[in-house]
């Protein structure tokens, strides 16, 4: 059976492995080892894959300019879950990212029906002050969508590039889906490639955090940011012989005749789509001013030059898009991190209350739901000490995997004893009951100092 996932509905998913099989989301294992101080998420797996995230990776590590992005829908209370994203987005904050937080009021008012004055509250009250509190920092762009001119021009270009039809199959939308439900998935599109407009100095690698039932998005924007771009480059391979038409110049004339030859190996295609022809021009001057055998042809130019310098070539090709007018937006990047199983089983959902921790409940009530909360023990004591427990089936270990223990190797010793059925339930739900409250309480302290410095984010008034 198909998997099927989307922003709005998804049940959390119990097969990861299918998502890497049927969506083309790839491992993050295989670039754990070449991540400097990598994050909790990344160590414990929590972040299990990725869809281009080795330039954003080869940014970090060799200090170059990208983008961390992503956006928070303002219709519910704020809670573990959304606590992950957060911090994802301030690792990537200080590893050298430009971070972008999006609040997606336009969503919420949209699918959620949420007021705009309740928006602008929740937004701030909610999520802000708590991103704020785990330590986004001043330098960070924080905006409203309704408020954001750059980004609703942007959702109007990409909407030129896109159809009802493609929108449909993406997401699943009916004939019964709002227009403004459809216009806010461009919206969210626009969000994510903001980072790459000339106001924050062009394009580089952008990476969105996100929950693996926000991929269509990414799937939507990758998709977009082709389509956006007046050129594509490809590496190529051929032993073919060619025919190439030149044209030169005479004092007095034109004139043309075709030139024979043969090309083996690779070489970089630079191909046309709806470029203006005088940007192909510039570009096969540029690069054959750099000592590269260049053929121009009507629609592309060919570069006998093999993908050692695919990059370097096609930082030529941006930039020259750039000064015709166009975006050279590159692909967005995502990391995809496990679902956080709510309190009660299933999915951690804002709209299901019961099986959240908000960061703005009151620590006692959050420490009450812990000890209430379904855990992946035996039914007696005596089969948990003979057969042993089930971490992995187990939201209470959950919490202290993802968010309470900052110790890989307590989290490490945890998991084996209840496997082995030395840890009972009674006991480690009452010390993650405990965490739990302690972590709220200075959290929540700390979202008041945040209150006080709502000024530094250009917030103050709102």
């Amino acid at each position: 059976m198909t998997t099927q996932i989307d922003p709005w509905t998804s049940a959390g998913i119990e097969d990861y492995s299918k998502l890497f099989e049927e969506f083309g989301i790839q491992s993050f294992e295989n670039l754990l080892p070449y991540t400097p101080d990598p994050c909790p998420y990344m160590r414990r797996r929590i972040i299990f894959g990725h869809r281009g995230y080795e330039p954003v990776l080869d940014a970090i590590v060799n200090k170059k300019p990208f983008s961390v992005m992503s956006g928070f829908m303002p219709s519910g209370k704020i809670h573990l879950g959304n606590k992950m994203v957060m911090e994802e987005i301030i690792w990537h904050q200080r590893m050298g990212g430009d971070a972008f937080v999006g609040i997606a009021d336009m969503e919420a008012h949209s699918v959620r029906g949420t007021s705009w004055r309740d928006c602008r509250r929740v937004g701030i009250d909610e999520y802000l002050l708590s991103l704020i509190a785990l330590g986004f920092e001043p330098d960070g762009h924080i905006y409203f969508q309704s408020e954001c001119s750059p980004v609703r021009d942007l959702a109007f270009e990409l909407g030129m590039k896109t159809n009802i039809s493609e929108l449909s199959a993406i997401y699943g939308f009916s004939g019964e889906t709002s227009i403004a439900h459809l216009q806010s998935a461009l919206v969210q599109s626009a969000d994510i490639l903001q980072p790459q407009i000339t106001e924050y100095h062009g394009p580089k690698p952008v990476v969105i955090p996100v929950g693996a039932d926000q991929d269509p998005h990414i799937r939507l924007v990758r998709g977009l940011a082709s389509k956006m771009r007046m050129f594509k480059c490809e590496v190529r391979t051929s032993t073919s012989t060619e025919q190439h038409l030149s044209t030169h110049r005479t004092d007095d004339a034109h004139t043309s005749h075709y030139e024979v030859y043969e090309r083996k190996g690779q070489y970089i295609s630079v191909r046309g789509k709806s470029a203006p022809p005088p940007a192909l021009s510039a570009i096969a001057a540029t690069i054959s001013g750099m000592g590269y055998d260049v053929k121009q042809y009507e629609e592309h130019v060919d570069v006998a030059a093999d993908a050692s310098v695919f990059d370097a070539i096609e930082s030529i090709v941006r930039t020259i898009e750039i000064e015709f007018g166009g975006y050279g937006f590159v692909p967005p990047a995502a990391t995809y991190h496990r679902f956080m199983s709510g309190i009660t089983g299933g999915k951690m959902s804002s709209s299901v209350p019961d099986s959240i921790i908000a960061l703005t409940e009151k620590p006692e009530e959050a420490a009450t739901k812990v000890r209430k909360a379904k855990t992946g023990g035996r039914m007696t004591l005596e089969e948990q000490k003979k057969l042993g427990g089930d971490p992995d089936q187990c939201s209470v270990y959950e919490l202290l995997l993802f968010h309470l223990i900052p110790d890989d190797r307590e989290v490490a010793e945890i998991y084996n004893e209840c496997r082995a059925g030395t840890r009972i339930c009674g006991a480690c739900k009452a010390n993650a009951a405990v965490l739990m409250a302690d972590f709220l309480r200075e959290h929540q302290e700390l979202r008041e100092i945040a209150r006080d410095r709502l000024d530094e984010y250009g917030l103050a008034g709102k």
